[in-house]
């Protein structure tokens, strides 16, 4: 098909279009070349989103297959049709491919399985299939040449314990929790070359979104190489009336979306509830993350400043598997500055090297620490062994450690570099909650998913409690970590 040069690409069109590295082809066209013969034809703005979502790496695997398709998209720009099309194509032309579209509701499974059902009935896909099931659990797009697509909702337990699964869709990724999304990813562990999509509008604070925000900003914030992240949306003061705005917020406005479809939606809900379901707006601070995220960036410089008193403080993940030094300069003032100064696979180093570095600066170190629960315990014996006077932290401690980090983020006293320059402590900073701690009100911090790396942060949160709390005072000097 030859696009019309008149009709706008996906560049033009979405706020965000942001590629995984690497891609050198797409399986996109030879979708695509069928689908015309059979009356299916698209705008420039899905060709370039499919054709991205389908494009692979020289090795031959999709270039997002590690961290997924995440797709910001109001209602009513005609995702079901832009999707489903390719997905049924890609199912009809790759044997054995067992697709999974999942929905938050039963209600949206039901609506989106109607809607895939109309559209292989109607667009010449019947050649291809083999059966149409509807029985209750049931929901699924069967091909001829063994593919298949099943429908179901989160909130009734679909998808659980099913593997060798190649593809899921994510639907209503507004509501994707950190639990759902651990319990669906590893039912793609063992397919060869998977293929992971997620898709919804922003989330409401009341929502539990954090996933999908998370995804969002380690995208935009460039820490996720290995994702494909495309975002439909009107400017954030944008007149909720104005038909401009209308268009930039959705692609098939008013083409392919009448005036009178945003017009229901305008009438039927808020004013909050239309900017996010079909303006596409996402809220200018994310409410699940522990760390107010504005507050974080403004305390970004460029380059630390010498001539304080330096901490450290170990932290190792709960498998054991990396070791994390972070680093906290104190000043005079009463400011700080953290960075996280090394981080290494255990299997691959080690624990020594942690030993020996922090041997190396221990003559002006204020103190090093380490949490009683933390794996990092382990080294106690071998620091001590090594002259470092080593301060463990107990639940009381861990409380304020956390609080004073809060404290000191809130009023402007903490300083960061920018998070291209720390990515770990970066994506740690996105992906923490809070843990309480007793029933005293203190807390510590708490990573939002099994496969979410704190440790940065908590070095770091721990590594500041010492600098602020340690009587050893070695002298002030010019060093680098």
């Amino acid at each position: 098909m030859t696009v019309v040069p008149s009709t706008p690409r996906l560049s033009e069109i979405a706020r965000h279009v942001i590629l995984p590295e690497g891609i050198v082809s797409s399986d996109f066209p030879k979708y695509e070349r069928y689908l015309n013969r059979i009356g299916v034809h698209y705008d420039g703005w899905q060709r370039g989103l499919l054709m991205a979502l389908f494009g692979k790496r020289e090795n031959g695997e999709y270039a997002c297959g590690i961290s997924g398709a995440i797709i910001s998209i109001p209602r009513q720009v005609g995702k079901t049709f832009t999707i489903g099309t390719a997905i049924l194509m890609y199912c009809a032309l790759t044997p054995k491919i067992q697709t999974i579209w999942t929905a938050h509701h039963s209600r949206t499974a039901d609506e989106t399985f109607l809607d895939m059902k109309n559209i292989v009935r109607q667009q010449g896909f019947s050649s291809l299939l083999k059966k149409v099931r509807e029985g209750n659990g049931k929901q699924e797009i069967e091909f001829n040449n063994g593919s298949r697509i099943m429908f179901g909702a989160r909130e009734s337990g679909f998808g659980l314990g099913m593997k060798n699964i190649s593809c899921v869709i994510f639907d209503e990724c507004q509501r994707l929790s950190e639990n759902a999304l651990a319990t669906m990813i590893p039912t793609t562990n063992t397919a060869k070359n998977p293929l992971i999509m997620f898709m919804g509008t922003p989330p409401r604070p009341s929502d539990d979104g954090e996933a999908f925000e998370s995804m969002r900003y380690n995208a935009i914030k460039g820490l996720d190489n290995n994702c494909l992240y495309v975002e439909f949306s009107a400017d954030r003061n944008a007149d909720l009336d104005d038909r401009d705005q209308w268009k930039k917020a959705n692609p098939s406005y008013p083409t392919r979306t009448s005036e009178s479809s945003i017009l229901r939606m305008r009438n039927k809900f808020s004013d909050d509830s239309f900017r996010r379901e079909a303006l596409g707006i996402w809220d200018e601070t994310v409410a699940h993350t522990a760390i107010n995220l504005s507050q974080w960036d403004k305390a970004t410089v460029q380059k630390r400043v010498d001539g304080g008193f330096k901490s450290y403080a170990l932290d190792m993940t709960p498998d054991r598997s990396v070791l994390t030094i972070g680093a906290c300069m104190k000043y005079e003032d009463g400011t700080c500055h953290i960075e996280m100064v090394d981080q290494r696979n255990v299997a691959e180093e080690g624990l020594q090297w942690a030993v020996d570095w922090l041997a190396e600066r221990w003559d002006d170190t204020a103190s090093v620490v380490i949490d009683s629960q933390s794996p990092a315990m382990t080294l106690v014996d071998d620091l001590r062994k090594a002259g470092i006077r080593v301060t463990v932290l107990q639940t009381k401690d861990v409380g304020q450690a956390t609080g004073r980090f809060q404290d000191l983020l809130a009023t402007g006293k903490l300083s960061h570099l920018p998070d291209g320059m720390q990515q770990s402590l970066a994506v740690a900073v996105r992906n923490v909650v809070k843990r309480p701690l007793g029933k005293s009100g203190l807390f510590g911090w708490n990573k939002t998913g099994a496969d979410v790396d704190i440790s940065p942060l908590v070095a770091c949160t721990y590594a500041m409690q010492g600098a602020y709390t340690s009587k050893r005072r070695p002298g002030v000097h010019e060093f680098i970590w």
